[in-house]
Formats: structure tokens, C-alpha cells, sequence
């Protein structure tokens, strides 16, 4: 009886929902009301300052760049210390499930695309804002060791080499007479080309954003916007975070509403998605637009003697899945996310996920986000059951043996855990979230993109009914179940 009248009470909102709800919404239109100038909170880019006769040289080494920098700016190295693209490292969290706090980062986490830093120095820290990160006692604390031109050389002319230094016949006293405020050259050097090669990594950077048109990203095609200019920086914290290495936005945030505040949309039916739903969901509709992206990458099929294409197969690293102009995964997503720790116990037998995003229908604070969703097969112990830091470069790493066993020795080793001598491959998957490749309004989702039979929106995984068009929304959903339970 009590469950006939719950149903009973469910066909009367959503009868109520289909029936009121569009009166409401006409009524409550919002044409003609104004949104708040996104202009006013673009910085004003500072006059630039000629380095050509402050920074005449010689110079031998990016230390002797960095020691003339720091004459004049003083606190500059201290400043950069602080900054997770120095330190590779976050402050401790306590995450949900332990019993101590960790620290989240690049210096001492795995990932399912080259897997982890530690034994592969040599590469990997070719990317750090630094010079000569060779092992694990690399000194943070100084100064000189600080890489200043990476981030504001302008002549295009530098490069890194292995371990973070001055690749052989660059040219510093032309690199250091040019510096200025960092641009997208400067920025996408690293960002573009994360995972070991352009657009692997993240869906949303790429090198189409060095010189976009409009139709690859707004702000940077249509209004010339460098990287620094919504990810505004203060003391060389810079604002802005990835749950790929952080799993809180509660510091550093960085959000669209920064800058568009208001009323933003002059239809209500709109505004009534915000809260539920992040900007990035309608005006970000694909990810990899002009590049394409890695999806998938398989590590148990390298080593094979066999045709190579890079977007296909290397022997060094297995097998791989690109594709362009994706549709993106979409999750209930509040800002945090849980992280995968080196040492955690895995199900061999179920797909690993390294950074699950926090959320669901019913917590208010998240929203429904796009994301890419990039799979991997990669090794693992087969006796502890964690995932192994293999060695994968130098003379002694897996690109070099291709001996699976001594590469997960030498790098398990460096990483301070046990191997027990007995490996597999596993699936893992990672979430990278969708923020670059805005398009103009005109492109953004519309209605029939996400309800109706053919729409994008896996609604159930979602939590909903179905269509919520159809069987009304979050709230709705949430009245209704608090019935069913009696809560």
C-alpha cells in the first residue's frame, strides 16, 4: 500500500514538473538582464621591460642565467620554491579511507601514460621548471637550481635536454635578453606535450593552441588570450589544478564564474541548468578538435618486432588508441577527487581507477563535468597485487632490455617498495577533465545534443530515471527518493 502511494505521488510531480514547469519559465524569463563585464577581471598586461641590456652575458649554464635573475628579483627563488612546478608535490591530505595524510604529485605518484617519475628522472624532469633533478636527492632548497628562461624566454631558440638541463648549443645571453611574461609558447612547451608527445595527455591542450583560430578555443583564437591571463598568477602561484596531481580545488581555484559573473544567459530554461551542470558541459561539446588525442594505451604489447607508426604501435611502449574530436565522458564531479597511492592493493581483475572524481546526484555541491577518460593496460605485481614503477629509461631500462623483470626491479627499488619477482599487466583508467577548446555560443550544446533519444547523456549512469525532461530533475529525483526512504 505504502509503495503503490509513492508511485502514486511520483506520477503527480511529474505530471506537476511537464505541465508547470514551462509557465514558470516564461514567466521567469530573463531577457534584458545584465551580466557582469568578464573584461574587468582580465589583468592588464604589464609594459614589457628590455632584458637586452641587463642580461648581456656570457653565460655557461641556466644557473648563471638564474643568479644574474635573482640580482634583481629577489624573492623570485624563494616564490618558486612554494609552487607545485617546483616542488612536483602537494601539501599532505587526508584522503577518505586512511589513516594518514599523502602527498599528491608527479615526484611521487603513478599515472597509466609513461606510469611515474622515480628511476626515469632523466626524462621525465626534462619538463621540470628546474635544472639537474637527476635522482632522489635532488636539492629543492636552492636557488641556482631554479630554471627562470623556460617559462619567460621569448625567442623560441631554448630547449631542455635530459635531467631538466640547457640542451647542447643554446644560445643563453640571446635566450636571457628576451624575457618576458610567459606565453602560450612557453606554457604549452610542457603542457602541450605531456605524456611524450603533442596531445597525448589531456584531450584539451594541444599544439593547435599555440597559434587557434576561433573555432579551436574563443579566447585564445578570437581574443588573443595567453595562458596567464585566466590563469592568473600572484608570487608565481599560479592559479588553476588538474586531479591528474591534485585532489582539491580548494586552493589555487580556478573557475569560469571568475570572470563570468551575473546573470549569464538571457533564456531561464538555461540558468536553470547551473547548478547542476558546469559551463564546460555545453561549451567545451569535444575534446582533441584538431589533434588527436591517446585514449588508450597498452603497455603488455611492447616489445614486439613489428611495423611502428606513433599513433599506433612503438616497441618501446605497446600499442595505442587516438581519436579526434571525442565526445566526452560526463560524471557528477564536486571539486575533489580519490587518487590511486603508490603501495595501494588493486583487483587484477577490475579496471583500477587512479583519480576517481567525487560526486554524485545528490550532493549539491557537484556538478556534471566532461571529462576524457584515457584506459591503459600497465604492469603490475602479480603477488602484492600494486602497481609497479618501472625503470623505463637508460641503459638498464625497459626501452633499452625490453626485460619487463629488471625494469620493475631497478624502478620498484628506486620507489622503495618490495617486487616480488612475479609480474602482470592490469586495467586502469584516468579522468582528465575538459576546461580548454571553449567554443564561440554559437557552438555550444543545444537542447537536443543531450535530451531526447539520440542525446550524449548517459542519464541513468548519471542517476537520474531516464531523460530528466522527460522525469524531471536532481531536485525532483531527490524528493522522491527521501520518500521511498522515509527520510
Amino acid at each position: 500500500m505504502r509503495e503503490s502511494k509513492h508511485i502514486w505521488i511520483f506520477g503527480l510531480l511529474v505530471t506537476a514538473l511537464i505541465i508547470v514547469t514551462p509557465i514558470i519559465l516564461m514567466a521567469t524569463d530573463v531577457r534584458g538582464a545584465e551580466a557582469t563585464d568578464p573584461w574587468a577581471n582580465i589583468p592588464q598586461r604589464r609594459p614589457h621591460v628590455n632584458h637586452a641590456s641587463l642580461m648581456e652575458g656570457p653565460y655557461e649554464t641556466g644557473s648563471d642565467v638564474t643568479r644574474r635573475c635573482l640580482e634583481c628579483h629577489e624573492t623570485a627563488g624563494h616564490e618558486v620554491m612554494q609552487t607545485a612546478h617546483w616542488t612536483w608535490e602537494s601539501e599532505p591530505v587526508l584522503l577518505p579511507g586512511r589513516d594518514e595524510p599523502v602527498t599528491i604529485g608527479k615526484k611521487n605518484q603513478l599515472n597509466n601514460f609513461c606510469i611515474g617519475i622515480q628511476s626515469n628522472w632523466a626524462g621525465c624532469t626534462r619538463c621540470h621548471a628546474g635544472y639537474g633533478w637527476e635522482d632522489n636527492e635532488f636539492d629543492f632548497s636552492n636557488q641556482e637550481n631554479i630554471d627562470c628562461l623556460v617559462c619567460h624566454e621569448q625567442t623560441g631558440t631554448y630547449v631542455k635536454s635530459n635531467y631538466g638541463l640547457v640542451a647542447e648549443g643554446v644560445d643563453l645571453a640571446y635566450a636571457a635578453q628576451s624575457v618576458a611574461t610567459p606565453t602560450r609558447l612557453n606554457c604549452g612547451g610542457c603542457h602541450f606535450n605531456g605524456g611524450g608527445g603533442n596531445a597525448v595527455k589531456h584531450g584539451d591542450l594541444d599544439s593547435s593552441l599555440f597559434f587557434p583560430t576561433e573555432n579551436v578555443d574563443v579566447h585564445m583564437g578570437r581574443y588573443d588570450f595567453q595562458c596567464v591571463d585566466c590563469h592568473q598568477t600572484e608570487a608565481h602561484q599560479v592559479k588553476g589544478h588538474a586531479i591528474s596531481v591534485s585532489v582539491d580545488t580548494s586552493r589555487n581555484s580556478l573557475a569560469c564564474a571568475d570572470c563570468h559573473g551575473g546573470v549569464i544567459h538571457s533564456d531561464a530554461r538555461i540558468n536553470a541548468h547551473l547548478d547542476a551542470v558546469a559551463c564546460q558541459t555545453c561549451h567545451v561539446p569535444q575534446g582533441a578538435i584538431r589533434d588527436a588525442t591517446k585514449m588508450d594505451w597498452d603497455w603488455s604489447a611492447a616489445g614486439q618486432d613489428i611495423p611502428e607508426d606513433p599513433h599506433t604501435y612503438l616497441k618501446i611502449k605497446g600499442s595505442f588508441v587516438y581519436e579526434r574530436g571525442f565526445t566526452p565522458d560526463y560524471a557528477w564531479f564536486n571539486g575533489k577527487a580519490d587518487r590511486y597511492i603508490m603501495g595501494d592493493v588493486i583487483d587484477p581483475t577490475q579496471v583500477t581507477v587512479m583519480n576517481q572524481p567525487y560526486g554524485s546526484i545528490s550532493d549539491s555541491t557537484a556538478k556534471i563535468w566532461p571529462f576524457k577518460i584515457h584506459t591503459a593496460s600497465q604492469i603490475y605485481d602479480a603477488q602484492y597485487n600494486y602497481l609497479i614503477q618501472p625503470q623505463t629509461v637508460g641503459e638498464e631500462g625497459y626501452w633499452t632490455t625490453f626485460d619487463w623483470d629488471q625494469s620493475a626491479r631497478l624502478g620498484m627499488a628506486a620507489a622503495g617498495l618490495p617486487y616480488s619477482g612475479e609480474y602482470g599487466f592490469a586495467r586502469t583508467s584516468m579522468y582528465w577533465s575538459l576546461t580548454h577548446l571553449v567554443q564561440p555560443k554559437e557552438q555550444a550544446l543545444q537542447c537536443s545534443d543531450c535530451h531526447g533519444e539520440n542525446g550524449r547523456m548517459n542519464w541513468e549512469a548519471l542517476g537520474y530515471y531516464g531523460d530528466p525532461l522527460r522525469w524531471g530533475g536532481r531536485a525532483l529525483l531527490l524528493d522522491v527518493t527521501a520518500m521511498s526512504t522515509g527520510e
